[in-house]
């Protein structure tokens, strides 16, 4: 009979899926919250691919988002691994930290007050 080693689950491979972090979901759903509150934003929806997350932003929940937030690890060392696309598919802003590219969509918080 021929035994062979259990086979280690974590080989040196690259993870099965790409997955957003606590601390960044975090981030993330506070902003969400604000711009819930704001009547800005309804619903969301998380998809955990093969090479990026995607938090998408609703306004309605049977439309096309109006953001998408990306995560991409491959992107890391080069252009950052967190931009912001928009309902046209224009990356509104990438870099490698998650807040300052969050800020292109908190603009959207301010108004003026007559």
């Amino acid at each position: 009979m021929n035994a062979q080693p259990p086979i280690p689950f974590s080989q040196g491979r690259a993870p099965e899926q790409v997955a957003f972090q606590r601390d960044e979901l975090g981030v993330i759903l506070s902003l969400y919250g604000r711009m819930v509150a704001a009547g800005e934003w309804r619903d969301y929806g998380i998809s955990c691919l093969r090479e990026v997350a995607v938090f998408s932003i609703f306004r309605r929940t049977a439309e096309q988002p109006l953001y998408r937030i990306e995560k991409r690890p491959r992107l890391r060392e080069r252009q950052g691994q967190y931009a912001v696309i928009g309902l046209d598919g224009r990356i509104l802003k990438r870099g490698h930290d998650l807040r300052t590219v969050l800020r292109v969509l908190e603009r959207k918080l301010i108004r003026a007050v007559e």
